[in-house]
């Protein structure tokens, strides 16, 4: 044995510390109790120097309170101390935790929170992303499918408009066209009444004559027109025929055209029939004037009309009724109407006209 700042000198040592023996190891002895204790298990710095009276700090503890001079520390801890050894099986060494204000546990507190919030939001945005894309990714397919649609329809609705546009165009030209072909077919059918009515200007029409088996047309016009008293000869008529009804359901006999010579003869048998009829307004034209047995029937001496102007003379003859019209005559082919004796007359060249008339 050393004394109390030596080495080890033997292992037969009472220890106050442990009873761990390392060679060339630094130990110091209790004065009063002579126990020796390392300076690692007294947390001794190597240049630690011993005084001359160490106690241990179980006699320190057990003896009286050493006075003030004593330059022997109470608990013998110097200011610089060294490594303290580990005890044998103890668990390793906890790192030394520094204590935190509750401000700062607060604010760690809130900082977690706030980056587990952070993390759960950027988790809740990413799943409702992914929701929502796998729900809306059908709308979406949908969308597209329109949209092609849609261009697919404009493509074809610009072509129909370019079709309307065209077809437009060509209405219009054939409107234009169908307005002259009526004015024009209106012309022609006017002409063409005015020239077939041109080659009956020799004609007269006589109506509601009886009819016999064996009948000479040309001796009863003979005889007409001498009752009336036109001075009309057997040569001046050309021809006498009967035509046939309209109106297959008429009892009224058919009709006797009669082809003079010339107007100016058609023109004497008409003036002197309406003179006749006027001389005699109780006993005007009739069969028995030609020597026709049975009922009296009343006989009509007129112009011969075209198919069109006949239509028009019946036309205006019902419009007459109906508006009260009192007179309806007609001269060289046309048909003229008169309200009163005193009214000027009206030319009907149409329906247009008859319409227009109230």
């Amino acid at each position: 044995m050393t004394d109390n700042s030596g080495s080890l000198l033997s292992s037969g040592m009472l220890w106050g510390c442990c009873d761990q023996i390392v060679d060339n190891e630094k130990y110091v002895k209790c004065v009063k109790c002579l126990k020796n204790y390392h300076y690692t298990c007294m947390s001794l710095a190597d240049d630690y120097k011993v005084p001359a009276k160490w106690h241990c700090p179980e006699c320190l503890c057990s003896g009286p309170k050493p006075t003030k001079s004593d330059n022997t520390p109470l608990r013998n801890i110097s200011t610089t101390r060294g490594n303290k050894r580990q005890a044998v099986g103890s668990p390793p060494e906890a790192p030394t935790e520094t204590a935190l204000a509750p401000d700062d546990i607060r604010q760690l507190v809130q900082e977690a929170v706030k980056k587990e919030q952070a993390d759960l939001l950027t988790k809740i945005i990413e799943n409702m992303k992914s929701t929502m894309n796998q729900q809306l990714q059908p709308i979406k397919d949908q969308m597209e499918n329109m949209e092609k649609s849609l261009a697919f329809m404009n493509l074809q609705y610009e072509d129909l408009l370019k079709e309307y546009t065209a077809s437009k165009e060509i209405m219009k030209e054939l409107q234009r066209e169908n307005a002259e072909m009526k004015v024009c077919v209106s012309d022609l059918t006017s002409r063409m009444n005015q020239l077939e009515q041109q080659t009956r200007a020799n004609n007269v029409e006589i109506q509601c004559l009886p009819e016999k088996k064996q009948e000479n047309l040309i001796e009863i016009v003979s005889q007409l027109s001498k009752v009336v008293g036109s001075g009309i000869q057997d040569n001046d008529i050309r021809h006498c025929t009967r035509v046939a009804k309209q109106n297959a359901s008429n009892t009224r006999p058919r009709a006797v055209v009669v082809q003079l010579a010339s107007p100016r003869c058609r023109d004497q048998f008409l003036a002197a029939t309406i003179k006749f009829n006027k001389s005699n307004p109780d006993n005007k034209l009739n069969s028995t004037h030609l020597g026709y047995s049975g009922p009296k029937s009343p006989i009509f001496i007129t112009e011969h009309l075209s198919t069109t102007n006949k239509a028009l003379h019946a036309a205006a003859r019902i419009k007459a009724k109906e508006i009260g019209y009192q007179f309806v005559w007609v001269r060289g082919g046309r048909i003229f109407m008169r309200k009163g004796q005193e009214s000027e007359h009206i030319l009907v060249r149409n329906m247009d006209t008859l319409n227009k008339l109230v």
